[in-house]
């Protein structure tokens, strides 16, 4: 097939999927065109029958105070479309990107036929897409897609609830990882340059949204070390860097917390980790807690969303209430006992299995299929 996707380029869960799929498509066979305003953050370097366009953003014109980015997404859409003779237009979040794959599907209307497949991966459901000014275009832009995923159950359903299209036939086909990359080692290599001998090594990775609630991380790990010799890498930034920098100054914990910033890729850094703290006030999914897991890392998260789909209670991690940092201080330190630790790592690794992208990805490609048999 010739598959086109869309996705946000920056850091952040849909824009990895979405990257990721791509990639394994193309391996196993598939001619795949990335059309985006910037390269993807995964894709790194060359990739055979992996080809990106950029969506050209250099129109401007004083009348239009804000630029019209959706059109002019829509065009390169068309375009490439057009010229590549795509049979799929796959694209991530759904607004604007299904809104824009409608346009230029009705452009191509009676020069080709093309199919728009539109994966609901959160934030565009729960957050953005609920607001009165995006709301009637978001459900409009589900409904007119030819096929509709969503990364969980859970996301499945608050759409139907949120949007009232119980007709939408949104099939779940959840978020995976590669087990080539993200798996368990005992080198400590890495390990040893971040954390002194003798110390556990704690992680949170996120694009540093108020979403995450990133100071949680630092006051959950205040009251760890407390108990237990340890440090706290966090890797990635954004907004709520300011806030996380002043409750560890607050809490007095500097010295023991390292700021790595944005790191394209994270396995080795996770195969570090003793745990993986995910204190999240909402997460369709989870991938950074389920990437962690195929590391060997048991994961403390929030118990929202789609996440107890990911991480089992008791078993591979252990999940708590949203802003409970007692609750997750005293879990990651019930956790991080030797023998309860050992245990959780290879439950972990053993639940990570799941979600292998090898059986996720042909879960894809039978959906097509099946897209374009309508």
């Amino acid at each position: 097939m010739r598959i086109g996707i869309t996705c946000y380029p920056t850091y952040g869960g849909s824009g990895a999927v979405a990257t990721e799929l791509g990639l394994e498509l193309a391996r196993r066979g598939h001619e795949v065109h990335l059309i985006s305003y910037a390269s993807p953050f995964r894709l790194r370097g060359f990739a055979e029958r992996v080809y990106f366009h950029e969506v050209d953003l250099s129109g401007t014109y004083p009348l239009l105070e804000y630029f019209p980015y959706s059109l002019a997404l829509a065009v390169k859409q068309e375009e490439v479309a057009l010229r590549e003779k795509l049979d799929i237009l796959h694209v991530h979040y759904a607004v604007p990107h299904a809104t824009a794959a409608f346009l230029a599907r009705e452009m191509l209307r009676g020069r080709h036929d093309l199919r728009i497949v539109t994966t609901l991966h959160g934030t565009d459901i729960t957050l953005v897409g609920q607001e009165r000014s995006f709301y009637t275009v978001t459900k409009f832009s589900i409904e007119q897609s030819d096929g509709v995923t969503a990364v969980s159950s859970y996301l499945r359903d608050e759409t139907h609830k949120a949007f009232h299209c119980s007709a939408c036939g949104i099939e779940v086909i959840p978020n995976f990882v590669n087990l080539t990359e993200y798996y368990p080692s005992d080198d400590a290599r890495c390990r040893s340059s971040l954390a002194p001998y003798g110390t556990r090594l704690l992680m949170h990775v996120s694009n540093f949204r108020p979403v995450k609630r990133v100071p949680d991380v630092i006051e959950a790990f205040a009251r760890i070390r407390q108990h237990i010799p340890s440090v706290l890498v966090l890797v990635g930034d954004g907004p709520e860097r300011p806030a996380t920098e002043a409750t560890i100054a607050r809490l007095g914990v500097g010295e023991h917390v390292r700021f790595l910033g944005k790191v394209d890729a994270v396995a080795d850094l996770l195969r570090a980790a003793d745990l993986f703290l995910l204190p999240s006030a909402s997460e369709s999914f989870g991938l950074a807690a389920l990437e962690a897991m195929a590391c060997g890392v048991p994961v403390i998260a929030s118990r929202v969303g789609g996440v107890p789909e990911v991480v089992v209670d008791g078993e591979s991690g252990a999940l708590v209430g949203v802003g409970d940092v007692d609750a997750m201080a005293a879990r990651a330190i019930e956790f991080l006992e030797p023998r309860r630790w050992k245990r959780a790592r290879e439950a972990a690794v053993t639940h990570a299995r799941r979600f292998d992208e090898a059986a996720i990805v042909p879960m894809y490609e039978e959906f097509y299929e099946r897209v374009l048999d309508q």
